[in-house]
């Protein structure tokens, strides 16, 4: 017979806590597109998508993303973070067209007693207002216990004389958060047990930051103890360190945690990741989980001829679970396995002999520091054994790049292509840019569509001056596969259209 397992509820807060990251404000038609990929993509069962009362362009994000919801029956999945404070915020929550508000009330006597320097009857009756008020109005109340963590170390009859009073009132769910991280798993899973246990009629959400690291593991514990739902943010975004990331929570559980199941779909995590350190400016370091950009690529040669013997250096975190490819890195710790691994992708083979060349030839690019991808192999053979490995079908003859104060930059472009010579001009938005749109008029002559950029990297050295040499790396998508190329000169702009004369000839 099956065993049920249980659902726990996914609340994405990218949107309000991920946003308190430093430096990060997302515009209205952001959050909007955001919103609509965690719901409809992603699949996550709610989000918190701002504070009440903040700004008017906060407000009007929240107008946008409630009229969206409604329209595509979400809108009851979709939170907004109130205060106790009478009637503001729900008179905000009408306006808005919001229906779920997370009340933040105080989950700790220290900061009832210091910062609303109030007694715990004289919060409860205002907590209690306000609950009625929205009740009165048909928005649904969820309960934030600020600072709940603290509370149950240092005044747990508090929160216990809180819940006793909470589950009187008309409250969906209470949330418990880490608020300043400090909790460790054990703690986490002995807090929430015991509160499951001495209230199994509520449901209660578990809210982890993740100051010591230990947000994922925490999560991990507070849903063994039987919480029913969870907050996270998208790459870990939010205040100081952040919160608990959705990408390896959801990994976690999936793999951890058998009796439970979320609504979650796995292949869209690196997807909304992208967008979302698009959107942010906040770039995700290359070796975070799941999600960075290293996670699936194995450097060690080693490694790389495990992988050929029966898959040894694979783990349950599979790439393909995430929309994602194992890749080969290539440098100095390469051995014969990674350059194969990179030929075969390539459709090239080499000779024991030849191979052993490449490979020795590629260590000393590492050991210079240089970076190598698999674009560059083909030129790398060209190299070392004179061998047409690569023709050079596409050549970039001749350009004239201009930039002046109040005009766009322009391109004259002139390429060969199979020896049929093309000039066109175009602008853009930098020399770069109308380089690619000149660029596109001469391959819509010959009606060929060219690659995505996906990622454009520019590198300098540490202490470069301003004739340093600079390579920049520019990824493409080309019939749905990535791949790399790379220039190297003193002038950026250069570099890239040396990139780029590598990508015309591999398409």
């Amino acid at each position: 017979m099956a065993t049920i397992k249980r659902h726990i509820e996914i609340m994405d807060t990218t949107l309000r806590d991920g946003e308190q990251t430093s430096g990060v404000s997302f515009s209205a038609s952001e959050k909007l597109t955001i919103a609509q990929l965690l719901l409809t993509e992603v699949k996550v069962d709610r989000i918190e998508i701002a504070s009440a009362r903040v700004s008017e362009g906060e407000f009007q994000a929240v107008k946008k993303i409630t009229e969206w919801a409604k329209a595509n029956g979400y809108l009851d999945r979709v939170e907004v973070l109130t205060f106790v404070d009478g009637e503001t915020s729900v008179n905000w929550m009408l306006e808005s067209g919001a229906k779920v508000m997370n009340l933040l009330t105080k989950g700790s006597l220290n900061h009832l007693m210091h910062q609303l320097k109030k007694t715990p009857e004289q919060h409860f009756a205002e907590v209690g207002a306000v609950i009625a008020l929205a009740a009165k109005n048909a928005i649904e109340c969820n309960v934030y216990l600020e600072d709940w963590s603290n509370g149950m170390r240092n005044s747990k009859e508090y929160v216990l004389q809180y819940l006793d009073f909470l589950q009187t009132q008309p409250v969906k769910r209470i949330l418990l958060p880490d608020t300043l991280g400090v909790l460790i798993p054990e703690e986490a899973f002995e807090y929430v047990s015991s509160l499951v246990k001495r209230y199994p009629e509520i449901h209660f959400d578990f809210h982890a930051h993740n100051d010591y690291d230990l947000g994922t593991a925490n999560v991990l514990e507070a849903v063994k103890a039987g919480a029913k739902g969870i907050h996270l943010t998208v790459n870990g975004m939010g205040e100081r360190a952040g919160n608990a990331p959705l990408a390896s929570a959801i990994a976690v559980l999936n793999d951890f945690v058998k009796e439970v199941t979320t609504s979650v779909v796995e292949e869209s995590l690196y997807s909304v990741s992208k967008l979302v350190e698009n959107f942010s400016g906040f770039m995700i370091p290359a070796n975070k989980p799941v999600v960075g950009e290293n996670v699936f690529t194995q450097t060690a040669g080693i490694h790389a001829d495990g992988d050929k013997k029966n898959n040894l250096y694979y783990n349950d975190l599979m790439p393909e679970r995430f929309g994602r490819q194992r890749k080969y890195a290539l440098g100095k710790t390469s051995g014969k396995a990674n350059i194969e691994n990179n030929l075969i992708q390539l459709g090239i083979q080499l000779s024991d002999e030849d191979l052993k060349k490449v490979t020795q030839r590629v260590i000393e690019l590492g050991d210079r520091k240089e970076t190598v991808t698999q674009a560059d192999l083909p030129y790398i053979i060209s190299d070392i054994l004179d061998s047409s490995a690569i023709e050079e079908k596409v050549q970039i003859e001749n350009y004239v790049l201009t930039h002046s104060k109040n005009l766009r930059p322009s391109v004259t472009l002139r390429i060969s292509i199979n020896g049929e010579i093309f000039e066109r001009q175009a602008q853009g938005d930098g020399q770069y840019d109308a380089f690619m749109n000149a660029l596109r008029k001469v391959y819509a002559q010959k009606k060929i569509e060219l690659p995505s950029l996906t990622d454009y990297n520019v590198r300098i050295p540490p202490g470069g001056k301003s004739d340093a040499l600079c390579e920049t790396i520019i990824t493409w998508l080309h019939n749905g596969k990535e791949f790399k190329t790379r220039g190297l000169d003193s002038d950026q702009t250069v570099s890239a259209i040396q990139a780029t004369q590598k990508m015309l000839n591999i398409i």
